[in-house]
């Protein structure tokens, strides 16, 4: 195979150098294209677009697989914990049991946020979505946390990565608190990550709140799920974000801006809505289905399908068994998940689906699990945060650790007026 692309333009040939991955994927390197014939190329939403060489996760969207640094996500689901899995993602190897120990002992001690943070809660308006207030309060953390944070100095970088890790918790638990009206409640020492969330969560004066292994596991599993993605919205934000040069907890509050939209990290409250509307409406799954097949107006499968994913999406399998399991050890009856899996088996027998390759995402059951925890559908987006809070860290370090990074700068086509004179306000007509 020819290492070089070779391109025609106005009857001149351009090469430009093909560069492979270590799974072979291949592409384009058109860095050099726009000083060599002085055209830009056009990819809208950057489908087909490299922005960077990554080394932290890899997926196939045709063959449905998912590895963090090579280790396929069924291993890791099923044998790892949230915050291993953080240190694979961030540090590039699973840790050992000296540097697991360590790092955990860095999260217990970074747990608390700092005494005076907690005015900032009082000044945001009892209704305050969580994640406007998660953004700004890893804004201001970074204010009292480490203010000179240089990414070449690994113990200040692994100390910001412990602090942020620990107190999104703590921050994600006290938004929540302040939005009910309820006291913020302060971690443990003795509790671990998925514990100690969960303690902040639901305990109320004279009653703490103390999860059952079965709710652990399951919120421990959807955090690993969701630690990282590859270049999404969110993940492609925070990198534009670091490659300006801002420090780690701006870069990370950008990614929590990006996350919040209902197309990226609000998709798991929009299958709920979704479910709840059907139920309301009292038709059969079938009904809706050919609802959502005759296009009609405000009508649509949620929680089907992926941008990247043209094969069934592989955390899906998983979190589906998770969601099993765990509403059947609490005993619970959730008229949803019925419906959830009546919409899943109507779907997946249509040809219209079929033929589309639309099949459940990792998002169609997350909700389920959430519900099932007792999360408000208001925090669903929090909890998406909280999970790919690995990944963004390990983002923001791989690109300041690569050698003669550039900020990045998308370019575009023009499509505005060509050249005009100014004109006077009163000579000026529509």
């Amino acid at each position: 195979m020819s290492d070089v692309a070779k391109l025609e333009i106005d009857g001149k040939i351009f090469e430009l150098p093909i560069v492979t991955g270590s799974e072979n994927e291949r592409g384009i390197d058109i860095s050099a294209l726009r000083a060599a014939t002085g055209l830009i190329t056009l990819d809208d939403g950057y489908g087909n677009t490299g922005s960077c060489r990554s080394a932290i996760t890899y997926i196939d969207g045709d063959a449905g697989i998912l590895r963090y640094r090579g280790y396929p996500i069924e291993q890791l689901a099923q044998k790892s914990s949230f915050v291993e899995v953080a240190q694979l993602l961030i540090w590039g190897e699973l840790p050992t049991t000296t540097e697991r120990n360590q790092f955990g002992q860095m999260l217990t001690d970074n747990a608390a946020l700092p005494w005076d943070m907690r005015r900032h809660f009082d000044g945001f308006p009892t209704d305050a979505h969580p994640m406007a207030i998660l953004s700004a309060m890893i804004n201001a953390l970074e204010s009292y946390d480490l203010k000179n944070l240089h990414p070449t100095n690994q113990e200040e970088f692994a100390l910001a990565a412990a602090s942020l890790m620990s107190k999104v918790r703590t921050i994600a638990a006290a938004s929540y608190k302040s939005h009910i009206g309820q006291p913020i409640v302060w971690p443990r020492p003795d509790m671990k990550y998925v514990e100690n969330f969960l303690h902040m969560m639901f305990t109320v004066p004279y009653n703490d709140y103390v999860p059952t292994p079965e709710v652990s596991h399951a919120l421990n599993l959807l955090l690993v799920l969701h630690a990282d993605h590859e270049q999404n919205c969110s993940t492609s934000t925070v990198r534009m974000v670091a490659s300006g040069q801002a420090n780690l907890y701006a870069s990370v509050a950008a990614g929590v801006c990006a996350l919040w939209g209902p197309l990226h990290g609000g998709a798991n409250m929009a299958v709920v809505e979704m479910l709840e509307q059907i139920k309301a409406s009292g038709i059969t799954t079938k009904q809706f289905v050919d609802k959502v097949k005759n296009r009609e107006d405000g009508v649509k499968l949620m929680g089907f399908g992926h941008r990247v994913y043209r094969n069934f999406d592989p955390r899906a399998k998983i979190i589906k068994e998770a969601a099993d399991s765990l509403l059947d050890s609490l005993h619970i009856t959730d008229p949803m998940l019925d419906l959830a899996r009546e919409l899943e088996a109507v779907a997946l027998e249509d040809e219209y689906f079929v033929s589309r390759k639309l099949y459940p995402n990792v998002d169609f059951y997350s909700g389920i699990i959430l519900r099932a925890i007792g999360i408000p559908m208001d925090m669903f987006t929090v909890m998406f945060a909280m999970g790919r809070m690995p990944g963004w860290i390990a983002n923001w370090k791989e690109l300041h650790e690569t050698p003669g990074q550039r900020i990045y700068r998308p370019r575009q086509i023009y499509t505005g007026a060509t050249e005009r004179a100014w004109v006077p306000r009163k000579e000026r007509r529509r």
